[in-house]
């Protein structure tokens, strides 16, 4: 992980000048994404549901020097994912360079037993925010020249690991995607 502005980075990884949005950065793969991130110079805007998990790793970002913002949004409501977009493009001036689909969920449980709510969230938070996400970023990706988007999926996309097929279901699609 990198940490902090001058830790005898090659200026090659250098990302000072560009601009984020890691979505789900709080915990996890997004929290070492935004971290990475950050630590090379980029300036990263990230969003969690929990506005108290957000306040405390903001609170740790900063106090590393980092150069992160946050929102609360929940990725499964369409309105939310689009005042994301429109907060960002305001904190980025109408460009963005990274976009890193990285929020997920997941309900461990077999199929069978799946309600229908838990499977549309599911499939809402999971599948069809990094869809949408990828539409509303275009314009800013666009923008800015140089824009990258990123896909985190899961190896239970790829095979059955016992975390439920309605999960590697929503993590499958990444797959298409990445061409």
């Amino acid at each position: 992980m990198a940490q902090g502005k001058s830790d005898g980075q090659s200026s090659r990884w250098s990302l000072h000048g560009t601009t984020a949005l890691v979505t789900g950065g709080t915990r996890g793969i997004g929290h070492a994404v935004v971290e990475e991130l950050a630590g090379l110079g980029a300036k990263v805007h990230t969003c969690s549901r929990n506005e108290a998990e957000l306040a405390e790793c903001l609170k740790d970002w900063e106090g590393k020097g980092f150069a992160v913002t946050g929102s609360v949004c929940d990725a499964s409501s369409r309105p939310q994912r689009e005042a994301l977009i429109t907060h960002a493009s305001s904190l980025f001036d109408g460009k963005l360079n990274i976009l890193v689909n990285n929020v997920g969920t997941i309900i461990s449980k077999p199929t069978t037993e799946h309600t229908a709510e838990e499977y549309a969230m599911l499939m809402s938070t999971n599948l069809e925010s990094a869809y949408h996400f990828c539409q509303l970023a275009h314009p800013l990706l666009k923008a800015s020249g140089a824009g990258s988007i990123v896909f985190v999926s899961s190896v239970a996309g790829l095979v059955s690991v016992g975390s439920g097929s309605v999960y590697g279901a929503t993590k499958v699609p990444f797959r298409a995607w990445d061409g």
